[in-house]
């Protein structure tokens, strides 16, 4: 059953029923009781966009993601599988739109086009032309993560600083010296990654704090760099006992580095970092870690695009989350000498 449909049996236009059903414009009485009765006999429910249209909105989101053609980790595939599960739970529709690398033209269609009633942003820059291109055209957003200047927006991030400052200090409690951050990629570091630039101040604060030699390297997200990053870091700094890292796509390799150069985790050589659970709980052993709650703040970015949509005059609201960090078996306390496995004597 269609709008086609009513509009014959009501013995009106197709463009009255539809003004009936939206609002735009004005029907009268006995026509709009006329079309409801026929609605009525037939059980006719207006869909999606009929509804959106009488409201005034499109009951979709926008969820802006990293450009295609890069494969998500699965932190990232868990904020878009959160989101989504979040805006059904309130008859919300999410419409995914890939931004950078050449995607320009889908993220302006998705601001310019009134596809969507807010937008959800990730993977923000701590300078991001998206947040002033959003805020010039009144859209309602929010972030999953947050730029330099934060207080302009709402959002919700992790507290990279604070919890790889964390991280270091745990390292240093069991005694380790030299320890190293493995970080993200250098063209995301260079693009002014928030999560990468905060993790890396909290790194050299930590270990000025406790007086260690620490070396940051960048990483891409991939098990093969992450295996290239850690062999480079044994080749060049052969005392080194341990690494943090926020780059989880990278803990294969990290994993598989140290196997084939004979380190037995934890007791050669400790792990620790930022990671969604899954990734710490997989990796071997289990990794020492702050486990990112990915599925809570993709629901707690729906829930404050939700408020933005409906009272976007209201001050913009900012949650900042320290997850307490994970004691698995991925750190022990820093060897006393370096032995390969196989001739150490246990």
């Amino acid at each position: 059953m269609n709008i086609g449909e009513i509009a014959r049996r009501a013995g009106v236009s197709r463009s009255t029923v539809s003004y009936a059903l939206s609002g735009k414009r004005p029907v009268s009485t006995s026509t709009r009781r006329r079309i409801q009765d026929v609605i009525n006999e037939l059980g006719y429910r207006p869909n999606a966009t009929a509804r959106a249209l009488k409201e005034g909105r499109t009951r979709t989101i926008g969820l802006v993601i990293p450009p295609a053609g890069n494969r998500l980790t699965h932190m990232q595939l868990d904020f878009v599988a959160s989101v989504v599960d979040a805006a059904a739970r309130v008859d919300l529709d999410v419409l995914l739109s890939p931004s950078g690398e050449g995607h320009d033209r889908s993220f302006e269609r998705l601001v310019s086009e009134g596809r969507v009633d807010g937008v959800i942003l990730m993977e923000i820059r701590l300078e991001d032309p998206r947040v002033g291109r959003l805020q010039a055209a009144g859209l309602p957003f929010v972030g999953i993560g947050r730029t330099a200047d934060d207080h302009r927006m709402s959002w919700i991030d992790v507290d990279y600083a604070g919890l790889v400052q964390h991280c270091v200090r745990h390292l240093a409690d069991l005694g380790h010296r030299r320890v190293a951050l493995v970080t993200r990629s250098r063209e995301l570091i260079s693009a002014g990654y928030g999560p990468a630039r905060r993790a890396s101040e909290g790194f050299e604060a930590a270990v000025t704090e406790r007086g260690l030699d620490g070396i940051e390297v960048p990483c891409g997200d991939d098990a093969r760099s992450g295996q290239e990053c850690v062999e480079a870091l044994l080749r060049s700094h052969p005392d080194l006992t341990a690494v943090t890292t926020i780059n989880e796509a990278a803990l294969p390799g990290i994993e598989r580095a140290l196997a084939d150069s004979g380190l037995e985790v934890p007791y050669d050589f400790s792990v620790t970092g930022v990671a969604a659970r899954i990734w710490a709980e997989d990796f071997r052993p289990p990794l020492t870690a702050a486990d990112v709650p990915a599925q809570d703040m993709g629901e707690q970015a729906v829930s404050l695009l939700v408020e933005r949509i409906a009272t976007p005059d209201t001050p913009p609201r900012h949650i900042l989350l320290t997850p307490p960090i994970s004691l698995r078996s991925s750190t022990a306390a820093a060897p006393t000498g370096r032995s390969s496995r196989v001739n150490r004597v246990r």
